[in-house]
């Protein structure tokens, strides 16, 4: 099989399965506590369609699996949230934000658990594409999750933070949102090229994001019996 369609195989179900949980989930646990836009919308569905975004979903992520780059970066529809309709808006916002990380830590487990189903050395290409999903489910939601629970707004843990620190530190960083993204960029991306030419490790991202990464992939695989 080519290399690139096979790199491909392994990485859309997996991709395509953590976001559509992802995004699921916080319009499921926005309508629980109140807010019913986007159930509504049709957006409490696990039907990946609902909640891929072309560029953020497909080609982006394509673009960095094919290049072999270090790290997986991308992003799905966004679900509406009317936080104004919440049953108590500033405490459940926290509940709404957390519960796409935690649907991902959760289903990380679940691959952990089904890794034990796979066989240890794969022979044949059939066993070999099962256990590279599983193993690329695994990492995936993983990274999905930490990588959400940054606290800048507008990822995941951006909303916790708003919503669990006193109002001299949540407003500000409210505010920092419509900046969010570009931040994001230039930590991922800008950062770490002036580094490279100017000879210096300006990788700030995966000095912090990795040791946590490699913890928690750690603490999953002894939980499930696989460490």
């Amino acid at each position: 099989m080519n290399d690139a369609i096979f790199q491909a195989s392994v990485w859309i179900l997996p991709v395509l399965v953590a976001i559509t949980f992802h995004e699921a989930a916080h319009g499921w646990v926005a309508w629980k506590l109140g807010d019913d836009t986007a159930f509504r919308l049709g957006r409490v569905s696990f039907n990946p369609l609902r909640h891929v975004d072309i560029m953020g979903t497909i080609v982006l992520p394509a673009i960095l699996i094919l290049a072999r780059a270090p790290f997986l970066f991308g992003w799905a529809k966004p679900v509406p949230v009317n936080f104004g309709r919440l049953n108590q808006p500033r405490r459940d916002m926290v509940y709404v934000a957390a519960a796409g990380p935690g649907i991902n830590i959760l289903l990380a487990f679940a691959a952990a658990l089904v890794y034990h189903f796979v066989p240890e050395q794969p022979e044949s290409l059939t066993e070999i594409w099962l256990a590279t999903n599983v193993g690329n489910f695994f990492y995936l939601n993983v990274v999905l999750a930490i990588f959400n629970l940054i606290p800048l707004p507008p990822l995941d843990g951006g909303r916790i933070a708003v919503g669990l620190l006193p109002n001299s530190l949540a407003i500000p960083l409210a505010r920092m949102e419509r900046y969010g993204f570009m931040i994001l960029i230039l930590l991922l991306l800008i950062l770490p090229m002036i580094g490279e030419r100017i000879g210096m490790d300006l990788d700030l991202f995966a000095a912090v994001i990795t040791p946590i990464r490699d913890w928690v992939i750690h603490g999953i695989l002894v939980l499930t019996g696989n460490g």
